[in-house]
């Protein structure tokens, strides 16, 4: 754990020794009896970090040992709050002179060596009291044992048998169908509607998939629901507005909608409302552990609900067991070596075909690699559950299993996610860039922190102990969700370490042995407003996150030593006390109804990483002097901070509009020579070569975003370059032809433009690109010849083609073209199809091809038309011998389509 700054199991002890070493520096020593004083206190703190390190991989201690670590572990986050504050206070006389410096000159002063000694008088006696109720117990002896480190395992994917359901929903019956999935929690029932979701979303007009959490809040369902489906509505609308808003807007559709983790059939009640009866083939997903709530989705009859669909998920017979648990750790089960085959399957056993426990346990066995002890020792953990059905208890046993496998500081990173609430889709960066601002990121041989942090969250992943939602195009997970029983588990941890509290009115917090250190606040209007008045202190959080809304919510003043601030869906906020938090280093305010009022001055965030506010009434002017600040986003309508060149430390930037911008702004962009990610929205055509020019001198971007209007021919960005996107609106910007710059781009991953027209050698110069496994691609204009996809070993790596072709143009794929290529996705006129004839041709000789969809735009032709360009499609995709899968659709002549990065 060497390096770790802040963990579960230790508290704040390694940051407070590195900063009672600053205390002790050369200056300081003249101060000979408050030196004295502080390296008493390191010494002891140092023999005490040793002893809660040893304690942090011992499984069971006795209540008085685990009284003591507690007890010191708290002491810590105190002391280091102590300080914290002892150092701003010092430092705030003069920002430009040293610490030790000030420290000195004010220790000149009777009232501030009187100030000063009764801090360190304070710590002291925090530390003796610890060191006496240490001398009582024998932890020296105690040895931790030794962990492993595994490579991110790419094998993700889950086997379930999904035939029956996908038959049920694509039958002939017009009427409205709904189809429950009932079964005990980590059978897979979220994971089989999301992949049948996925498999036939696109033979539906519109679609959404809504988890619901086990105390339902229906008003922020229903929103969730019509935004998903194109529509946001009023954060004021009530519960009735929103269902006939729903009603209206599913009408005249053919919808798929899957509600998630069902848990009571009042809320089916309520639910049900929204889906109206329009004979167009509509289906509905249920899936529930509650056989109540599944007979009262599917009833034998019903107004306009017609037939009963019950599939009762059960466990996975033995070779699918097999198949899943072999496939996860080795690939395939004849990949298992001979000596782990009897171990192997005695797990089998006790897992019970149930595909969150096996997921688990073969995420904890292929992070221990090919070693029969380990295997032995998992095998004997799971001993007491043999022969018997698995339980919720039992469940989390198994789950227990895998977390106390993890090290230290993969345990309190798991643990920060219970901040989040069930159901919640967590980003990636935002969950890497909190831990980084609480410390639980460790400095390894001079690694850059935001890839060891990567690093954490991919060994999650790995381990199965976070799911993934959505990947980018080199199949790293951007987003991630927790398994409500894993949740379960992780806020039993939580509790038992006091490493984080929630407050949402379904218990008493006011009783707490421990003081508050991290806190996620969940509103729901004016009844959870008063949760926080008065009950419980609020000086010593160092992480806050607010979902939901109310009128009130506590001063910022009262956080004082905060360093995470996180902010959703709120109505209003004030952020008067924002400048005082000095320990502030990430803050993200999003989802609000009214502009965000930032303080004009915010100076004092001198250790502020993160600055993430949606909608920004103005920047602050100082913002650009912030000297640690890594990523800023601000809303879309303001124009860049004066002296942007100065920011040389930024990483991300996003959100600033253009069209707003000074010259030498857009000069100042090329000086940000360590930015990563850059987003460029707003009119640019007044500086457009300068701001090329600036493009190019950013010599470690990776990710470019624009949107913008007109021709961008003239960019020619670095070659470090990963993903490159444009606009996919109307107005967005285009090239008028594939440009040659491309070829350099060796890096690029993903990449998403509009071109006026695509040629054949266009088409060669993008399939030239050795790391491309995304392209999307809209052409504008109408054309009259064949596009071809040459076989010379174009595009060795694309994984995934979506291409919006202009009405009269067509495509065929030459033997040897995309050999790796497994989605295709086309979007093409009638009319064009009519012309051209049955293409594309050449689908059969794209070897790795899974699956296939087809956009058909149809304005201004016959219903005939339509049929027969849907079957010269299909019967071009029926060539193939992979047999894949086909997915149709119909849209309007002019709509544009595109998939999102």
């Amino acid at each position: 754990m060497a390096g770790i700054m802040v963990s579960a199991y230790t508290g704040a002890v390694n940051s407070l020794l590195g900063k009672v070493t600053t205390i002790m520096g050369e200056e300081f020593a003249k101060l000979k009896n408050l030196r004295k004083e502080v390296k008493f206190i390191h010494d002891e703190l140092g023999s005490m970090k040793d002893a809660l390190e040893r304690l942090a991989y011992v499984d069971q201690l006795d209540p008085q040992t685990k009284s003591w670590r507690n007890t010191l572990r708290e002491l810590s986050y105190d002391i280091e709050d102590i300080i914290d504050d002892f150092m701003q206070n010092v430092g705030d006389k003069d920002k430009n002179s040293g610490f030790v410096y000030k420290t000195i000159r004010r220790l000149k002063t009777l009232r501030a060596r009187h100030q000063i000694s009764g801090q360190i008088g304070e710590m002291k006696k925090l530390v003796l009291e610890a060191r006496d109720r240490h001398k009582r117990y024998a932890l020296d002896k105690i040895i931790p044992p030794s962990s492993n480190v595994v490579a991110i395992d790419p094998r993700v994917k889950a086997l379930y048998e999904k035939n029956e359901l996908v038959d049920w929903l694509v039958d002939e019956e017009k009427q409205l169908k709904v189809v429950s999935i009932v079964g005990f929690g980590g059978l897979g029932k979220t994971t089989l509607a999301n992949e049948v979701y996925h498999r036939l979303k696109g033979e539906f007009d519109i679609g959404a998939f809504v988890p619901v959490s086990q105390k339902p809040n229906i008003p922020h369902l229903l929103r969730s629901l019509l935004s998903q489906l194109g529509v946001e509505p009023s954060i004021h609308a009530c519960e009735s507005h929103l269902i006939d808003k729903l009603r209206e807007v599913l009408k005249s559709k053919r919808y798929l909608i899957i509600i998630d983790d069902l848990w009571d059939v009042t809320s089916w009640e309520n639910i049900k409302c929204a889906f109206t009866e329009n004979d167009l083939g509509s289906r509905v997903i249920v899936t529930t552990r509650s056989k109540q709530v599944s007979m009262a989705c599917c009833p034998t009859s019903h107004d306009h609900i017609c037939r009963d669909h019950i599939l009762q998920m059960k466990s996975l017979s033995n070779e699918d067991s097999r198949r899943l648990f072999f496939g996860r750790i080795f690939g395939s089960e004849d990949a298992c070596p001979d000596q782990l085959r009897d171990v192997s399957f005695e797990i089998l056993k006790k897992c019970d075909g149930l595909p969150l426990a096996i997921i688990s346990i073969a995420g904890l066995l292929a992070s221990e690699g090919p070693k029969k002890e380990e295997w032995e020792h998992v095998r004997k953990s799971l001993g007491s559950m043999y022969g018997a059905k698995l339980t919720l208890d039992r469940m989390r046993e198994i789950l227990n299993l895998s977390y106390k496998d993890l090290p230290c500081h993969l345990k309190t990173c798991l643990l920060y996610v219970g901040m989040y609430p069930e159901d919640y889709t967590i980003k990636r960066s935002d969950l890497e860039r909190q831990w980084m601002a609480e410390g639980f990121v460790s400095k390894e041989n001079g690694q850059d922190m935001e890839k060891i942090a990567r690093n954490y969250f991919n060994e999650l992943v790995n381990r199965s102990l976070v799911q993934p939602v959505r990947f980018d195009g080199s199949g790293s997970v951007t987003e991630c969700k927790v398994h409500d029983m894993m949740l379960d588990l992780i806020l039993c941890k939580c509790a038992e370490e006091n490493f984080l509290t929630v407050v949402d009115g379904s218990q008493d917090n006011t009783t707490q042995k421990y003081k508050v250190r991290r806190l996620s606040i969940r509103l729901n209007g004016a009844a959870n407003a008063t949760l926080l008045q008065g009950k419980i202190s609020l000086s010593q959080v160092r992480s806050v996150m607010i979902f939901g809304w109310s009128n009130i919510i506590p001063p910022l003043s009262n956080f004082k030593f905060l360093r995470v601030l996180f902010v959703e869906d709120y109505r209003t906020i004030d952020l008067t006390g924002m400048s005082e938090l000095y320990q502030l280093r990430y803050i993200q305010i999003d989802g609000t109804r009214d502009y965000v009022h930032i303080p004009t001055q915010i100076g004092g965030l001198q250790q502020l990483e993160t600055f993430d506010i949606r909608r920004c009434a103005s920047v602050p002017s100082n913002v650009v002097h912030l000297p640690r600040l890594l990523h800023l986003r601000i809303e879309h309508d303001r124009g860049l901070p004066d002296g942007i060149g100065k920011m040389k430390y930024l990483r991300s930037l996003d959100g600033f509009n253009l069209s707003v911008n000074s010259l030498d702004n857009f000069i100042g962009l090329g000086e940000l020579t360590n930015i990563r990610d850059l987003t460029l929205t707003g009119n640019m055509v007044r500086h457009t070569d300068v701001l090329c020019s600036s493009l190019r001198k950013l010599c470690s971007l990776e990710f470019l975003y624009i949107c913008t209007e007109g021709c961008m021919d003239g960019l020619s960005p670095p070659c470090s370059l990963q993903i490159l996107a444009t606009s996919w609106l109307p107005w967005g910007c285009w090239f008028s032809r594939v440009p040659n710059w491309m070829r350099e781009l060796h890096n690029l991953r993903v990449l998403r433009f509009k071109v006026d027209e695509l040629l054949t050698e266009d088409v060669d110069i993008v399939g030239e690109l050795p790391s491309l496994t995304d392209l999307i691609l809209y052409v504008r204009r109408p054309q009259n010849e064949m596009i071809a996809v040459n076989g010379t070993g174009a595009f060795p790596v694309l994984k995934r083609f979506r291409l919006t072709i202009s009405s009269s143009s067509c495509l065929t794929f030459q033997s040897g073209a995309m050999p790796m290529l497994q989605g295709l996705y086309l979007t093409f006129s009638v009319k064009g199809w009519k012309q051209n004839g049955a293409g594309p041709a050449g689908i059969e000789h794209l070897p790795a091809l899974e699956e296939v969809s087809a956009e058909i735009l149809y304005n201004g032709t016959t219903e005939s038309e339509k049929c027969s360009a849907e079957s010269a499609f299909r019967n071009a995709v029926d060539r193939h011998p992979n047999n894949p899968r086909i997915a149709m659709k119909y849209g309007c002549q002019y709509r544009l389509t595109g998939i999102g990065l």
